[in-house]
């Protein structure tokens, strides 16, 4: 009788771990999803320096936005938000991931962030970001102007 109990406390404590580990895990996909939402939610906001409203924000603003909707909170610029999280290679972009480039005169100081939306291979990766041109909208890393600013990614969550 009592090897039954044990057994039945171990199985219990093994289903108890496999179930909070499963819902971890759903919940970081679920706080992704968020963050993207969130994200999508500023598309048409215009582009404002400085700016973390929808009169008008800057590419650091809108993650800072999208961030504080899963009570996670990140650095406001986008040099200081690209030492945040784990450097991701490029192969290995997920959405959710951030993404910086260079795009003032210094080919090496960080200037830009977005966040990555969709991956649909090597040539479709779609990240969301303020650009100074037309405000807040999704473009293709792939496409000439980007990939050549591309500096790295960092995955936060």
């Amino acid at each position: 009788m009592r090897i039954r109990q044990v057994y039945f406390t171990n199985y219990l404590l093994i289903g108890i771990l496999l179930l909070t580990s499963c819902a971890g895990h759903k919940s970081k996909r679920s706080r992704t999803e968020t963050v993207i939402k969130t994200a999508r939610s500023y598309t048409g906001t215009p582009y404002k320096w400085g700016g973390t409203t929808k009169s008008g924000m800057d590419c650091s603003g809108l993650l800072l936005n999208s961030f504080k909707a899963i009570n996670y909170k990140i650095p406001r610029t986008s040099a200081e938000q690209s030492k945040i999280g784990k450097k991701v290679a490029k192969s290995d972009i997920k959405p959710g991931d951030l993404v910086f480039f260079a795009t003032g005169k210094k080919k090496r100081k960080i200037t830009h962030v977005g966040l990555v939306t969709e991956v649909r291979g090597k040539d479709n990766i779609k990240f969301i970001h303020a650009s100074s041109s037309v405000g807040v909208t999704e473009s293709n890393l792939a496409s000439s102007y980007y990939k050549k600013r591309f500096r790295m990614a960092r995955r936060v969550l």
